[in-house]
């Protein structure tokens, strides 16, 4: 089933009452494919001063902007490492000193951080539903509940006959970090906001981030579909409730409705 990534969003919002928009992320590499972008685009926005990279997906989720930078508009020396933007350095090893027993372990940490590969020109962010005009995603990016989490995790399993999941946590980095370890491994990814994305990037304290692989989503999506189809509704807590993550007890005996009119 093939859909367009406006009518995914459709979906998503719609059956996973989703709070924010899907983050469309695109990694341009190829400077023809940026051009092709910029002409093809309607309206895009750039940073006034550089900001970190979950402030740029802010535009995205929140009011349904594209937004496109390069290195210039990042201000934040951990998306830059982790985007392959900066090497390491001295500086990057102390922003984690404050999460590590000492400075050996901040530089062995740093390092294993999954990185892009050299050579990225730009990063654009958009809602899922304007992702046509970079001709679709690398990695979609949510930002939602305990129980939406849950819902995309399983539909992921069972889109791509993958189990269990194994997602990857680093320190300092989950919105950028996370995004890449994604795109990198081609994997489904979800792990708590850091302190960055927790601050700058204005996560709710009861949100969870997950990302899914671009070439995987309309798989996702199908998913849900067919479960919808099957079992009347999107719900897996609850089989035919309508809301994803209804907490009634099925066996309960007390909390029941009947029809009065």
């Amino acid at each position: 089933m093939f859909m367009t990534y406006s009518e995914m969003q459709d979906i998503l919002m719609k059956e996973l009452r989703l709070y924010h928009y899907p983050v469309a992320v695109k990694f341009f590499y190829d400077p023809e494919k940026v051009a092709f972008f910029k002409e093809r685009v309607d309206e895009y926005h750039s940073p006034l001063k550089a900001m970190t990279f979950c402030q740029w997906e802010l535009a995205a989720r929140m009011k349904g902007q594209v937004v496109y930078s390069e290195v210039d508009g990042l201000g934040c020396g951990n998306a830059q490492y982790c985007f392959g933007w900066k090497d390491l350095d001295a500086g990057e090893i102390k922003g984690h000193a404050k999460y590590v027993k000492n400075l050996e372990q901040a530089e062995r940490f740093v390092m294993s951080k999954t990185r892009m590969p050299s050579g990225l020109l730009g990063i654009a962010v958009a809602p899922l539903a304007k992702a046509e005009v970079f001709d679709g995603p690398d990695t979609v990016h949510f930002y939602c509940d305990n129980m939406q989490a849950y819902h995309l995790a399983v539909d992921y399993m069972a889109a791509t006959d993958t189990h269990p999941l194994q997602t990857n946590i680093t320190m300092n980095s989950s919105a950028c970090g996370g995004n890449v370890w994604s795109f990198v491994s081609q994997k489904f990814n979800m792990l708590p906001a850091c302190s960055g994305s927790y601050n700058a990037g204005k996560t709710e304290r009861g949100e969870i981030n997950v990302m899914i692989p671009g070439d995987h989503i309309n798989a996702v999506v199908a998913r849900l579909i067919e479960r919808i189809d099957t079992l009347g509704s999107s719900a897996i807590t609850r089989p035919g409730d309508g809301f994803p993550g209804a907490d009634i007890c099925k066996n309960c005996p007390l909390i029941v409705f009947k029809k009065a009119k």
